[in-house]
């Protein structure tokens, strides 16, 4: 786990996913009692958030944040699980606290709801981290003036394999909010 290129948190490198999410949890001191129920995808979205925005005045940005992420995978990972409890005849119990999590906007859902966001939010699924598209819609969120920063990125998860690359936007920043900076620090 990286933050402005430091190395925060570095898991064992034989840990699964959801070891992972959780030594993160720990490491972090993130102290949210949702966090166990939510899917795989919310975690790493969460846990990405929680390394910016705690480090951000919220105040300051009027909790005016919006969130805009995307991924290749949607829910999928969720929704196989969702999927394996409709398929059992047997033992026909699908989870309602499952199914709540087959869209990925959940993720984003659960941010705002930490952080007391109420801004624009989104969630694109594309078949690869897509800069200029992030670039282009965060630059015109903050230009139209429709939110204060914004909070973006690529955080997808299928299976154990997993990456978030999360990162705030504002008027301020300390680097130009360029496609070709975005696939600079992307790559890095």
């Amino acid at each position: 786990m990286w933050l402005n290129g430091k190395l925060i948190f570095d898991g064992d490198q034989d840990e699964n996913l959801k070891d992972f999410l959780k030594s993160s949890y720990r490491h972090l001191q993130f102290r949210y009692p949702k966090f166990f129920k939510m899917d795989n995808l919310s975690k790493l979205s969460i846990l990405a958030a929680e390394l910016i925005l705690t480090k951000v005045d919220l105040n300051e940005l009027e909790h005016n944040i919006a969130l805009i992420f995307s991924n290749k995978a949607s829910s999928l990972d969720t929704d196989r699980k969702h999927q394996k409890s409709i398929d059992n005849v047997d033992h026909y119990f699908p989870s309602p606290a499952i199914f709540v999590y087959t869209l990925p906007n959940i993720g984003i859902g659960e941010i705002s709801i930490r952080y007391q966001l109420k801004s624009e939010n989104g969630f694109f699924i594309f078949d690869v981290y897509n800069p200029e598209f992030h670039s282009n819609y965060e630059e015109l969120l903050i230009k139209s003036n429709k939110s204060d920063a914004v909070l973006a990125g690529w955080v997808d998860v299928d299976n154990d394999d997993y990456e978030a690359f999360v990162y705030l936007v504002s008027k301020n920043g300390n680097i130009a909010h360029t496609e070709q900076n975005l696939i600079k620090l992307y790559k890095e």
